[in-house]
């Protein structure tokens, strides 16, 4: 016979003492069937009599077993948190703070205020350590009883009990209470709302751009050349205008040789073309190199010219403004803009400048970015993610709809007289293809995108230099709105293009979105746990951010798997960019902070011995200059490969890393389940990027 239990109904809506009988179908208890009224909240009593003897002792083993199972899983999980602590405390000790001045390069620490720098840090540091003395007094009211379903429930209690509260604790906490009711609620809620409203906008804009996108794909749009300018099934074009072709570069010895390699290949007349290597480089070394590497492409018959600055002033913009003042600039039409580690194919030019025939207003052709690196690792994963929202819907929709886009800084063709039209290229900001690209935009001139195009790069493989990019792309526009606001209003674009401009341009998609991004998850959110009268709606914290993680990865549809991790990266990445956005806003010091990306050169096969094994030998330099100077180079590489890697510690992120974590526990007692897995997940998403586990490490 099947033992069996009686279970005592305890619910209000049935009549109480209703006993149920559960029968086990099998010895080992896998099997339940319930008899009578069933319902969730039961009393368990043993029905006297019944289980005895062999079925006592299944039933013990049973229990005996499952508890040998979950130590197991606790001693598994112990283990794996000891040895994920003993990995952090490595890594710590290894590590380099972000504040650290000796790995900083010149240039960054003579514009850096070390005030400016830290006072960003220190208000997080001070609200993390608000959020644990505030834990620590919470759970202490939990213990002493003070927990309700709902925070108005407190309020009830407070003012229906007056005479209820006991103790200088229960005093304290009770005036904490009303406090945090009566004047901290309300303008958090305030706050709160008026993100979640921008939050909105931000999510609309989003929406329209993903439609317009759908659309251009849906009526297969694109900008085609006039008729007779290129063929696109033979690939030809009767159409060879004077084009010059600029690579400016800056101590890239890992990827020069690709970029010289790929534009001398370029599919045009000779007699047509020419090629400018603008290198600032400050390494005697490096300039070495490119000039060999110049040399080599001169003597197979390329017409490359090498350009090096005495006075190195205004970074990338000042490098292609001294190019432009060259004499021999007048004789050409356009000129193609390559960064150091672009690898344009033989037919770009032929796909590219065609365009430009009979369309006398267009100034700019962009092409879009492919990556030879974006499976390298996680961090590159996510930025191919990021990179393909933006030139496959914000540059596609944008050039269709109202042909203008910022322009990228590489990877495209202008129209000479447009960048002449525009004040050429100004030192202004560190993000002069913006600058240029409004300032021609207010003159009348038109833009094209062309998706189809691509031009391969490399993307940064360490958190470092892309931290370093992202702070650049996000202070720059800043700088740009203040200087370009008054030129804005005053032109003579039309209404809808001034309000595109200031509002989706620069407010929108520049300023709001970080400004919320952190604000709202990483600031309120926290604050909602710790004055719970305030509160974020589950959707706002879930649902919305998950739907524009989707609207955004779907370009990408290979990275689907990354979705989770690309929405918490991009809240990670919110302090960079926040602090960044500031910093260009009210032109602190490290608005003006201009850092080469780093290079891998994983596009490259060659390596620097290859000079060495084929020497090419330039005029005016002697055989001893020349073998003293690749033992030079052999022993720089030496020492490059005896040197280790180091990550960095970022304090910001760490600080967050905390303060989240701090929220996530905070959020247990009031059992809010969608905000303690968010906070919980960007808390770890927050520690791992603190503690350099994203992305290469740096040298």
């Amino acid at each position: 016979m099947a033992p069996s239990f009686s279970w005592w109904n305890n619910n209000k809506d049935t009549h109480r003492g209703t006993p149920v009988v559960v029968k086990m179908e099998n010895p080992n208890w896998s099997m339940v069937e319930l008899e009578g009224p069933t319902d969730k909240d039961f009393l368990i009593s043993e029905s006297p009599g019944r289980v005895r003897g062999k079925n006592a002792k299944q039933f013990t083993w049973v229990l005996l077993l499952r508890a040998h199972r979950a130590a197991g899983c606790l001693t598994s999980i112990g283990s794996a948190m000891l040895g994920l602590a003993s990995a952090i405390r490595r890594r710590i000790a290894s590590g380099r703070m972000d504040t650290d001045a000796d790995v900083e390069p010149a240039s960054v620490r003579e514009v850096e205020n070390p005030v400016v720098r830290s006072r960003f840090y220190f208000c997080i540091k001070m609200f993390l350590w608000l959020s644990v003395l505030l834990l620590g007094f919470e759970v202490a009211a939990y213990f002493k009883g003070w927990h309700f379903g709902a925070p108005h429930l407190q309020l009830d209690y407070l003012w229906a009990s007056p005479l209820g509260v006991k103790g200088a604790f229960d005093w304290v906490y009770s005036k904490w209470v009303f406090f945090r009711v009566e004047y901290l609620a309300p303008p958090l809620q305030f706050l709160a709302s008026s993100c979640i409203v921008l939050f909105m906008i931000q999510s609309l804009d989003r929406l329209m751009l993903c439609l317009g996108c759908f659309w251009i794909r849906f009526k297969n749009i694109k900008p085609v050349p006039k008729e007779g300018a290129f063929d696109p099934e033979t690939g030809e074009t009767g159409y060879f205008p004077m084009v010059l072709v600029q690579i400016p570069m800056c101590n890239e010895k890992e990827v020069y040789q690709t970029s010289i390699a790929a534009v001398c290949n370029l599919d045009w007349p000779k007699s047509k073309l020419l090629i400018q290597i603008l290198d600032d480089s400050d390494d005697p070394t490096t300039q070495f190199l490119i000039k060999e590497e110049v040399h080599k492409w001169q003597q197979e018959g390329a017409n490359i010219l090498y350009r090096h600055r005495v006075i190195r002033d205004g970074y990338k913009a000042g490098n292609l403004k001294s190019a432009m003042h060259c004499s021999y600039v007048k004789d050409y039409e356009f000129v193609a803009i390559f960064d150091a580690d672009f690898q344009p194919t033989p037919d770009f030019l032929k796909r590219t400048v065609p365009h430009f025939k009979g369309n006398d207003e267009l100034g700019l052709v962009q092409a879009r970015w492919s990556f030879v690196n974006k499976d390298e690792n996680l961090l590159t994963r996510l930025q191919n993610i990021n990179l393909s929202f933006h030139f496959e819907v914000e540059q596609q929709v944008n050039s269709v709809f109202i042909n203008f886009f910022g322009f990228n800084g590489t990877a495209g063709v202008w129209r000479i007289k447009a960048l002449e039209e525009a004040g050429g290229w100004l030192e202004r900001t560190t993000v002069e293809d913006m600058d240029i690209a409004v300032r021609a935009h207010l003159h009348g001139w038109k833009f094209i995108f062309l998706n189809d195009v691509e031009c391969q790069c490399e993307l940064p493989e360490s958190y470092e230099a892309y931290r370093k990019q992202q702070h650049r792309w996000h202070s720059g526009p800043m700088q740009l709105f203040r200087l370009c606001l008054p030129a804005i209003i005053k032109s003579k674009i039309s209404i809808g293009k001034k309000f595109n401009l200031i509002f989706l341009f620069f407010l929108l998609r520049k300023l709001i979105l970080p400004f919320y991004s952190f604000t709202l998850f990483c600031i309120i959110l926290p604050m909602t746990m710790f004055i719970p009268e305030a509160e974020l709606p589950a959707w706002v914290v879930c649902y919305i951010p998950a739907t524009m993680s989707f609207l955004n990865i779907l370009p990408a549809p290979k990275a689907f798997p990354f979705i989770v991790p690309y929405l918490l990266f991009e809240n990670t990445m919110s302090v960079t960019k926040f602090n960044a956005m500031i910093s260009g806003l009210f032109q602190l010091g490290s608005a003006y902070e201009w850092v080469v990306t780093k290079k891998s050169g994983r596009s490259s096969e060659g390596d620097l011995t290859s000079l060495v094994e084929k020497p090419k030998h330039q005029r005016g330099v002697s055989v001893p200059d020349l073998v003293e100077m690749k033992e030079e180079i052999r022993q720089q590489e030496q020492r490059a490969s005896r040197k280790k890697k180091h990550n960095r510690i970022y304090t910001k992120e760490l600080a967050l890393a905390f303060l989240l974590l701090t929220a996530a526990a905070r959020s247990l007692l009031s059992a809010q389940g969608i905000h303690f897995y968010f906070l919980l997940f960007q808390g770890v998403s927050f520690l791992l990027v603190g503690l350099d586990l994203i992305g290469e490490q740096v040298e």
